[in-house]
């Protein structure tokens, strides 16, 4: 069984063009403001066109900072929503993913931050 990529640092800092501040600075912002909770609040409302932008913004943050495991949950969750369907299990795995992807983060930025 492959590991499971939370996030990808080499990725990430050529990203930002090596710039290890500013990768830094990017995962901070990214966890100080994931959109999770907005996005269960979407889900949880029926809002399932909210969920959706918000599902996407997910993602599409997650790929800038190679958060690979959130990306390809999101992903997964965006397509159900595209479908309009909101399966409660995707949602919990997003979560259980996002908050394993939070504490590498936080090493990261206690590494190099």
């Amino acid at each position: 069984m492959a590991d499971i990529i939370y996030l990808d640092f080499s990725s990430g800092i050529q990203r930002v063009m090596n710039n290890a501040k500013l990768y830094v600075k990017l995962l901070g912002k990214f966890r100080d403001d994931t959109k999770f909770g907005d996005l269960q609040a979407a889900i949880a409302a029926g809002d399932l066109d909210n969920a959706l932008s918000l599902a996407h913004t997910i993602k599409g943050v997650a790929a800038n900072l190679s958060l690979s495991e959130l990306f390809k949950q999101s992903l997964e969750l965006e397509n159900q929503l595209k479908d309009k369907i909101a399966d409660p299990n995707q949602l919990d795995i997003l979560k259980s993913v996002l908050d394993a992807t939070l504490i590498e983060i936080d090493k990261v930025i206690s590494e190099h931050g």
